[in-house]
């Protein structure tokens, strides 16, 4: 499935249906089967200004998604990319104009201008007070005589719509729209066309290339290029608007718009590099990065400046209704959070037991000499290195043993575990740090192995989400374990984890751990290697101690 359009002949009827039920309410639109395609605010006052706008569709959010309150009274969508009809426009004017007149504000391309223009007309001629404002804000071809609008229309959205909700007049609101639209500068760049729905897709960049200046529209740009990385295209973008702003100490907005086939990751990342320009010395206020002005799927961005003055400054922090706006924030660098360590800084002091230092040289050295024969078991249902696993904990326990509390039960759990944590890899390692360190927890209170051990073993099974029977080391740990707590031979121990061992074998769905992902066929006949390896511990210890 190459999208999620049912058909071509009603996407832009189906996509207003998804902004009216997301609304709440909030917004209506005209009816289905009316020529014009009209999304407006459901509380209108129609003793304040009304803002209208709109175009071509394709642009998603923009505009249906900013209707609403201190934003845009009415959205009138046309086809994908194409204006919509006079009528169309002229009967959302009607819908929500009333004495305090209607503002129309209209991105500068010549379908727009035209038939938003012509609308306003009639409008006028039917005896509403109505104005239309311009916005051209694209920087990317020096001295255009008809600079295209783009992502920079949502500054004066937003200010229109701020200052209509406030109660200012139509002509108060005309004189500011107008006087902030000569501060804004935007430039955009991809690193591919958008995909038209119905229509072949263009192709005229090369992997390696992204163009700079291109529309919203999908129309070409002033200029294709080659950068070695994404930072080095914000910095030439950046130092394009730089020259294409005032050199005073006018202080900006940034609006950092994806053009709608970034990933959040990739705009977020694209906009750490932008405020790392000098550009970003001049910015006061941030919005975004989101996907606000858009060009269907295309993957690219689009930077928009906007000089502040108070009122502007007001108008763009205020609270609004759509949820599309992702609101301005004061660019802010803070100081890093410094965290806590949480590295376990316990000092344990050394101490001897000659018991426990034979069950933890006897378990290692088995770890060790069955190192290759474990790591062949798992090569047969996982990875192949539960075998190593194993052994590098036995080796770092080794190593450490003199250093080790071996009198003291609840220290020496608890550095088993910090050892495991730090120095074996894979789930197994933070399986037995679990298990250690609820067993240190109970020795603590029981002093007794059995218990501490058993209790450690259910914390494992509580975080790990496996228990006996899912085929896990499990399997041989917890008969082990309930034997030991009836004060059995090391002998009976070692006889109950081979059996729960073997019985992985007998085992073909495997509900935790890497066997999960295999099928009945591959686990047939085959132990877990992780129970192998806890029998084989065990009958260490029975070999060791009986």
């Amino acid at each position: 499935m190459q999208s999620f359009l049912n058909s071509k002949d009603d996407i832009v009827s189906k996509a207003i249906d998804g902004v009216v039920a997301a609304s709440g309410g909030k917004v209506a639109r005209f009816p289905v089967d009316h020529s014009a395609r009209v999304v407006a605010r459901t509380d209108i006052d129609k003793s304040k200004v009304a803002i209208v706008s709109g175009g071509g569709s394709g642009h998603e959010p923009a505009h249906a998604g900013f209707v609403g309150q201190g934003m845009i009274s009415a959205a009138v969508c046309g086809e994908i990319f194409a204006s919509p009809s006079i009528d169309a426009v002229l009967s959302a004017i009607l819908t929500v104009t009333g004495e305090a007149g209607c503002l129309v504000i209209v991105k500068n391309y010549t379908g727009d201008r035209l038939n938003f223009g012509l609308a306003t007309e009639k409008a006028k001629a039917l005896g509403l007070n109505a104005e239309m404002v311009i916005i051209g804000d694209d920087v990317a071809i020096e001295n255009a005589p008809q600079p295209r609008g783009v992502a920079g229309t949502l500054f004066i959205h937003k200010l229109a719509g701020f200052m209509a909700e406030r109660g200012d007049s139509l002509s108060d609101i005309a004189d500011a729209v107008r006087a902030a639209g000569k501060g804004i500068f935007s430039l955009g760049s991809a690193r591919d066309t958008c995909t038209v729905p119905g229509n072949e897709k263009i192709e005229r960049l090369a992997a390696d290339e992204v163009e700079i200046g291109l529309g919203i529209h999908g129309e070409p740009g002033v200029e294709i290029a080659k950068f070695p990385t994404p930072e080095m295209l914000v910095a030439d973008l950046a130092e394009r608007l730089e020259k294409a702003i005032p050199d005073d100490d006018t202080r900006y907005a940034l609006l950092f718009n994806n053009l709608g086939g970034m990933s959040e990751i990739e705009s977020s990342i694209l906009f750490a590099d932008l405020m790392e320009m000098s550009l970003a010395d001049r910015v006061d206020l941030v919005i975004g990065p989101a996907a606000m002005m858009t060009a269907l799927d295309m993957p690219g961005f689009s930077i928009s400046l906007c000089a502040l003055n108070d009122g502007l400054r007001e108008a763009l922090i205020a609270p609004v209704g759509p949820a599309a706006w992702p609101g301005a924030q004061t660019k802010h660098v803070p100081e890093a959070i410094v965290p806590p360590s949480v590295a376990d800084t316990s000092n344990f002091t050394p101490s001897d037991d000659d018991n426990v230092r034979r069950v933890i040289t006897a378990v290692a050295d088995a770890c060790i000499a069955h190192e290759d024969e474990i790591n062949l078991l798992d090569a047969k249902v996982g990875d192949g290195d539960t075998g190593s696993t194993f052994a590098t904990a036995a080796r770092t326990a080794l190593a450490q043993i003199d250093d080790l509390p071996l009198a003291n039960g609840a220290d020496l759990l608890r550095a088993l575990s910090r050892m495991a944590s730090q120095n074996v890899g894979g789930s197994s390692g933070v399986l037995f740090a679990i298990m250690f360190a609820g067993a240190a927890e109970n020795f603590t209170r029981m002093q007794k192995w059995g218990s501490a051990l058993s209790y450690g073993l259910e914390v494992m099974e509580q975080y790990g989400g496996a228990k006996e029977g899912d085929r896990t080391m499990i399997d041989a740990i917890k008969p082990a374990l309930t034997v030991f707590s009836r004060g059995q031979t090391a002998s009976e121990i070692a006889k109950a984890a081979r059996a729960g061992a073997e019985r992985t074998a007998t085992l073909t769905q495997a509900n935790a751990g890497r066997s999960s992902y295999l099928n009945e066929e591959s686990l047939k006949g085959v132990m877990d290697p992780g129970a192998a390896a806890i029998a084989i511990i065990f009958e260490a210890l029975a070999g060791e101690f009986d």
